[in-house]
């Protein structure tokens, strides 16, 4: 399947300046053709009015993707300082400012799911938003540069391919989807390396970034064009979640019905929720124990990966992120069940707290042993976040809309 390439014929400082609407794009919704309930399906709905919790919703999402980019362009400024005077120093506060960027970028989290302008496919086109370029995993580190036991491996070795945006692109998961070029996790491996120890992280000597010694110069300039291909990917993000552009993705979601707006971000948060967290980033860790599975697995971050996905789940329901605090699902559902509002805020509280109870770093509870208390502590984050599922399916039922998680495969 083809997917967009934002980049072609554009420079990437000048594409990461470009105003990009979501116009041209079709209706991210493929199989969905409603997330409305029937009446007869639905029962009962009550009458409401979710307007200001969309409205609020839209804005949030807007004011999360801004600080995403602002906190790229931070890490892309700490990786020119590291590029131009290498040093522990500058290493170090270029790992420090991917952290940084990695914290924001995972609560968007929540706004993926419904193929909004992050995830959608075009079926005719097959363009696809930025949502794998800028966070696929796992990855085959050997495809971008060397590993223990091959230090000639990866494009950046390979002194026959030359490095631009179009050649990075272009390899991309194109015969393996573990063959990632691009995104956090490439630029991840740049600056930590690969990680064999259980106990730490990835420890890539700052001399990798010498410039004029090896190849060097090509890891210099492949760690540089792929931050400025993320940062492009973030610009193009916040662009389309801009309200005041009548064209955008933004004016188009605060149009939905009620419900149609409702049914996604509920489906968003159900799906992070039980498949996205509780399946695919723990359990198929826990299952293998594996370390490579593990999402952050060079920087020994997933553990934050995990917490800041579900920060992002909080902060839908909420309706707060940044400098935006208003009505949020927990007002709209106080309203009308009580009850309910209470269960789903005493599911967020019951996986905050299991998630709390997780080992640092998370490998080391997939090299733990089967019946380990840390595998123990980390069954109970993955029941924690399906029973919170069950509670965001319930609150969609309440509001007559359809909440659609993917089953495991």
């Amino acid at each position: 399947m083809k997917k967009i390439n934002l980049y072609a014929g554009i420079s990437c400082i000048a594409l990461a300046l470009a105003s990009t609407t979501y116009a041209s794009q079709t209706d991210p919704i493929r199989n969905i053709s409603s997330y409305a309930l029937d009446k007869d399906a639905a029962g009962y709905i009550p009458k409401y009015d979710a307007y200001p919790v969309i409205a609020n919703y839209a804005a949030l999402v807007a004011e999360n993707y801004k600080q995403s980019l602002l906190d790229a362009q931070d890490l892309q400024s700490a990786i020119a300082t590291l590029l131009e005077n290498p040093s522990d120093n500058t290493l170090n506060a270029a790992r420090n400012a991917w952290i940084n960027a990695r914290t924001s970028y995972l609560q968007t989290e929540a706004f993926r799911f419904y193929e909004g302008p992050i995830d959608y496919v075009d079926e005719k086109t097959g363009e696809e938003g930025p949502e794998g370029r800028l966070n696929a995993w796992p990855i085959n580190e050997g495809f971008i540069d060397y590993v223990e036991g091959n230090p000639e491996a990866g494009i950046i070795n390979d002194t026959s391919i030359e490095i631009t945006v179009d050649s990075i692109r272009d390899k991309d998961q194109v015969e393996d989807e573990a063959d990632v070029t691009t995104g956090f996790h490439a630029i991840e491996f740049l600056l930590w390396g690969q990680d064999m120890n259980p106990t730490s992280p990835g420890n890539r000597p700052v001399t990798d970034f010498t410039a004029g010694e090896g190849n060097n110069d090509r890891r210099r300039l492949y760690l540089q064009t792929i931050t400025e291909m993320l940062v492009a990917d973030l610009d193009w993000l916040k662009t389309a979640w801009d309200a005041s552009n009548p064209d955008s993705y933004a004016a188009k979601f605060k149009a939905y019905s009620d419900r149609e707006a409702l049914g996604r971000i509920l489906t968003s948060l159900a799906t992070l929720s039980e498949f996205e967290l509780a399946l695919e980033r723990i359990a198929t860790g826990l299952d293998s124990g594996d370390q490579e599975d593990e999402q952050s697995c060079f920087s020994d971050n997933t553990l934050n990966d995990i917490i800041f996905d579900q920060r992002g789940i909080r902060n839908v329901y909420f309706g707060s992120y940044g400098n935006v605090n208003g009505l949020g699902l927990n007002d709209l559902i106080g309203d009308l069940a009580p009850d309910l509002n209470n269960r789903m805020i005493t599911a967020l509280n019951q996986t905050d707290a299991a998630i709390s109870t997780l080992n640092y770093p998370f490998d080391s509870i997939l090299a733990s042993e089967q019946n380990s208390k840390a595998r123990a502590e980390a069954e109970t984050v993955i029941a924690a976040l399906q029973a919170q599922s069950d509670v965001i399916k319930d609150i969609g039922k309440l509001l007559g809309v359809k909440v659609i998680v993917p089953t495991g495969g």
